[in-house]
């Protein structure tokens, strides 16, 4: 990926990936990465549902936003049912994450 620094130029698609690339730039064992990488996502989820807010200062920030109630249709039947009100979480990407993203893909 042309244009990203060095230092983040790995693939991670699973906790498990995100953890080796921990393990090989710490001092940690892959059990120990593991276990952080863990904690940190507890943590993460912990505030978002607790303060309904989570700012990662130049990654993102993680929001619980209400959806509102709508119609919807059955695929199979077409009939019209009602969707409840929901609360999802929503990720905006920060500024840095944005400019990598944008090297990466130009």
């Amino acid at each position: 990926m042309e244009g990203l620094p060095r230092d983040i130029r790995y693939v991670a698609t699973t906790k498990r990936d995100i953890a080796r690339v921990v393990a090989e730039r710490s001092a940690l064992t892959q059990a120990q990465a593991l276990d952080a990488v863990q904690f940190t996502l507890e943590a993460i989820a912990a505030t978002v549902i607790d303060e309904g807010r989570l700012e990662l200062r130049n990654f993102g920030v993680f929001e619980v936003k209400e959806r509102a109630p709508r119609k919807a249709r059955d695929p199979r039947d077409g009939s019209t049912m009602d969707v409840p009100a929901r609360k999802v979480v929503t990720f905006r990407a920060g500024r840095e994450l944005r400019e990598l993203l944008e090297r990466a893909s130009s």
